[in-house]
């Protein structure tokens, strides 16, 4: 007789039988084929199928306690799903095993190919793994490896002073300072080889000599500390450009995108010198560009000593500033403004709202301040300070629109919007 095991068939199924009596297991199998016999045609005879290999063996395990046999059957088949519950609903019609009335039921049909698939599913996931941590990089990435290793090496111990800098730095005509080791290896990764760091606020004298060979560009971070190197730098030595990274932003985390916006946006020293307040010393401005004001207020006062003059000394301010924005102003500006935003630039406006031109924010003070009237409004992707706000009021420039603002509206006669009041 033809078998075949679980292992090779495509399904199988389950019952349980229940006896209300003592069985043994032969005496299942026989009423399973005895009874079945004949009833499902001559293409589904179980011993038929048995025999060319289609149904496997039965298996029937029977458990006999208190009188009564419990227990299940197992029949694996190759047959096709219709056919293997058809063989299967057959099972339910013994109702009796011997002198004992009986009960069968299947539970299932179990589709052992679907426990195959989850098995190769599982087993794949493992195999991907192992693969993934095992195998080798491609190319690119060993490409990547080896120029970042070759560049990391190429640091060196530059003067005296024993500075972290590039292997470009006497080759090169021009020179970019930095602050530390750190950015000395993000710019090499890059590949900017005539860098130099400076090793802190004090200047060593192997950088004083290399600015007076060399044209220079200061590439600081985006905080205080890097305007106070610039400032330093500015003091002992000559260079001719600055440049900072993203505000927040330190050197060495930026990005390669961010390194060349960086160096194409940079500023002459003296530019920066002009914008410099905006960075370190705005407090200084603060004394030179009020008293013109107070002076020009307090002018008519002899002549208007009427009552308590000094009590609306204040209200001449006020009037100055613009009524508030319509609805169709609010718009254009909170459109222009949305362009602005990760461009570090600004716009400046006629009265029709017109964009005049665009220029880099670092060179939005000195523009405007070249500029002596025609100026309606600035937007800019940027922090409005004091000394933009008085460089404006100079110019009588009527709304400052921005991201964020240091200065309050209380503080000004101009106009100031931020991207929270849009």
């Amino acid at each position: 007789m033809a078998k075949i095991s679980p292992v090779s068939s495509k399904y199988i199924v389950n019952a349980t039988i229940d006896i209300e009596g003592v069985v043994d297991r032969p005496d299942v199998i026989g009423a399973i084929f005895g009874q079945t016999e004949g009833l499902l045609g001559a293409d589904l005879e179980l011993r038929e199928l048995q025999r060319s290999g289609r149904i496997g063996r039965i298996e029937v395990n029977v458990d006999t306690r208190s009188g009564k046999t419990r227990g299940s059957i197992v029949i694996p088949s190759s047959l096709d799903k219709a056919e293997t519950a058809i063989v299967g609903a057959a099972l339910e019609i013994i109702q009796r095993i011997g002198p004992c009335n009986a009960k069968i039921k299947v539970q299932n049909i179990e589709d052992v190919r679907i426990s195959k698939r989850s098995f190769v599913i599982e087993r794949a996931k493992e195999l991907l793994k192992m693969l993934m941590d095992n195998v080798m990089p491609d190319s690119q990435e060993l490409a990547d490896e080896v120029s970042y290793s070759v560049r990391v090496m190429e640091i060196q111990e530059y003067g005296k002073d024993r500075l972290a800098a590039g292997p470009g730095v006497d080759e090169s005509d021009e020179l970019i300072i930095v602050e530390g080791r750190a950015d000395v290896l993000n710019l090499l990764k890059h590949g900017f080889k005539n860098v130099i760091a400076v090793n802190g606020t004090s200047i060593p004298t192997t950088i004083v000599d290399l600015c007076k060979k060399k044209i220079v560009t200061a590439f600081v971070d985006g905080d205080r500390g890097g305007s106070l190197i610039v400032k330093e730098l500015m003091t002992v030595t000559d260079i001719d450009y600055v440049t900072r990274a993203p505000d927040g932003k330190e050197v060495e985390e930026i990005t390669k995108k961010e390194i060349h916006k960086a160096l194409r946006s940079r500023v002459t020293a003296e530019q920066y010198k002009l914008d410099q307040p905006k960075y370190s010393s705005s407090r200084s401005m603060r004394p030179s560009a009020r008293p013109p004001e107070r002076r020009n207020d307090q002018r008519p006062r002899p002549n208007e000593q009427r009552g308590r003059p000094p009590a609306r000394s204040p209200s001449p301010a006020r009037p100055a500033q613009p009524p508030a924005l319509n609805a169709s102003e609010k718009k254009k500006f909170k459109e222009m403004l949305e362009d602005l935003i990760g461009t570090r630039g600004a716009y400046i406006l006629d009265d029709k709202l017109t964009i005049l031109g665009k220029v880099p924010f670092a060179e939005l003070n000195s523009t405007i301040s070249s500029l002596s009237s025609g100026v309606y409004a600035v937007l800019f992707d940027g922090e409005l300070d004091k000394a933009l706000v008085t460089t404006a009021e100079k110019v009588r420039i009527r709304y400052c629109v921005a991201m964020d603002s240091k200065v309050k509206q209380t503080e000004t006669k101009i106009r100031i919007l931020t991207a929270n009041d849009l």
